[in-house]
């Protein structure tokens, strides 16, 4: 099957950056944007942009009738979803199936099974890859309870269809173990429409480990590698890097061919993420798998050098795998933080605002993957992130030198941004000797949160001192004193 027209699903940062990657490749590229959508980098990459509606911003690209139905009408025969939305919507991917469309991703069945947090972990046990103990309420719901006691605490409780850290509850005592069940469903109700539970032994200063695989849907899968995403906040990646810190040779190789494992076990097609826990004695366990393009997927193209987006489209294409797994080296170090318009000292209040300047940091190893224009509005529409800056130095102590340098040199102003907190993450001397596990950011906060001085009116100054026609007119003489010369009263 050939690609002539991509259609790119999605918005911000993640579509531009598909979109230069299909067009370099030569195809027509079209990406859709709500009529309250600030103009981005994407509107201004694509061949086409075209209008959709909903409610809200978000309901538009959740809208799955309306996507499939613009992208038969502008005749495109691919959709590239990018992450969030409808990436890992198996409706969507069957109803584009129905259409005669190519879904650039892996295939309805496959996305079922593994989106579903109960069901892939049963398929991943049954193949005898490592899980942690656990219990699944769908198993005996009247014995859940029960049967997560006898786990052992510390647990974790899980939504069965959840994502992104949404629902999540770590329990300590027995005391709280009934009141958190009851929340997490609520929560999982709330956010999936699904207030299934299932629970598992919560590793104490546990790493996240996970591995970049891709699959050409014949049964051939390369693995691409992994990357450490331990530092999180509120169960959100924010900063990720390759390769991690903890593993040595043989550790690297171990997790990474279990993900691969996992992959061809489901027959994968296209890009996808195995994710692990990672212990501190050096086991680790299978957590889930994402079905999409990530976020960080940067960081391993800085290392591999190549274009996962490439990979992605090649293989819907029919054109399959464009490496062996032995062509696939690491060379060097990656580092990626997401910019976010939030307020680090005010609990990570979202921000919004008016780009009056921006000015995003070049330079050899430094790559800003952008969904913003300067003159734009930032909302509360979409998610707080606007950009990703990503580093690439021959090893992990000259990566942390240039992130630094590149964050603090990335200017936005008229909108409140994490650069700072970013910043002091990677000055942090833990994190610098690569002692970090999931709850680092909570163990640090008062050392990473403080207030700090408020720069930004001497920031504004001296960006109005930077243009020489505005300095000209301030500084001109009027004519009636200059011809006064020298004289003093």
């Amino acid at each position: 099957m050939s690609i002539s027209k991509l259609l790119v699903a999605n918005r911000g940062e993640i579509a531009a950056r598909v979109l230069r990657t299909a067009k370099a490749r030569g195809l027509a590229t079209a990406v859709l944007r709500h009529p309250s959508e600030q103009e981005g980098p994407a509107h201004l990459i694509a061949d086409e942009v075209v209008s959709i509606d909903g409610p809200t911003p978000v309901a538009a690209y959740l809208d799955i009738p309306q996507i499939v139905e613009v992208a038969e009408r502008i005749g495109a025969d691919a959709v590239h979803p990018g992450y969030g939305f409808l990436s890992e919507n198996a409706g969507f991917v069957a109803a584009l199936e129905q259409a005669s469309v190519t879904f650039v991703g892996p295939t309805s069945e496959v996305i079922d099974l593994m989106g579903d947090k109960v069901r892939a972990r049963g398929f991943v046990e049954e193949r005898g890859f490592p899980v942690a103990p656990s219990a699944i309420e769908d198993d005996d719901p009247a014995t859940f309870v029960e049967r997560s006691r006898a786990v052992g605490y510390p647990l974790l409780i899980k939504p069965s269809a959840g994502g992104g850290g949404k629902g999540m509850r770590v329990v300590r005592e027995d005391s709280a173990l009934e009141s958190e069940i009851e929340t997490a469903r609520r929560e999982g109700e709330r956010y999936f429409g699904d207030g299934r539970l299932f629970v598992e032994r919560y590793i104490e200063r546990p790493r996240h480990i996970e591995v970049q695989v891709m699959g050409d849907g014949q049964g051939n899968v390369v693995h691409f590698w992994e990357r450490e995403c331990s530092i999180q906040r509120r169960f959100q990646k924010i900063i990720e890097e390759t390769p991690s810190p903890a593993l040595s040779a043989q550790q690297r190789l171990d997790i990474c061919e279990t993900a691969a494992g996992i992959a061809r076990a489901v027959n994968y097609r296209g890009a996808g993420t195995v994710e692990f826990i990672y212990a501190q004695d050096g086991s680790f366990y299978f957590l889930e798998m994402n079905t999409r393009l990530q976020v960080e997927h940067p960081v391993t193209e800085m290392v591999t050098g190549f274009d996962l987006v490439a990979e992605q489209l090649r293989i819907a294409a029919g054109e399959g795998l464009s490496a062996a797994q032995d062509d696939i080296a690491q060379s060097g170090h990656s580092i990626e933080l997401r910019i976010c318009a939030e307020d680090a000292t005010e609990d990570f209040r979202p921000a919004i605002g008016d780009i009056l300047l921006l000015d995003e940091p070049q330079g050899t190893g430094v790559r800003v993957d952008s969904g913003i224009l300067g003159g734009g509005k930032v909302t509360t529409d979409f998610d707080p992130m606007l950009s990703k800056l990503i580093v690439h130095a021959p090893d992990r102590t000259q990566a942390i030198a240039r992130a630094r340098q590149a964050v603090q040199n990335y200017v936005i102003l008229g909108v409140t941004t994490n650069t700072g907190y970013l910043d002091a993450i990677l000055a942090h001397p833990d994190f610098a000797s690569g002692d970090i596990s999931t709850g680092f950011l909570a163990e640090q906060a008062d050392t990473l949160t403080a207030p700090g001085e408020d720069i930004s009116d001497l920031l504004i100054a001296a960006t109005a001192l930077s243009d020489d026609r505005l300095v000209g007119e301030v500084m001109q003489i009027p004519e009636m004193h200059r011809k006064m010369g020298g004289w003093r009263n």
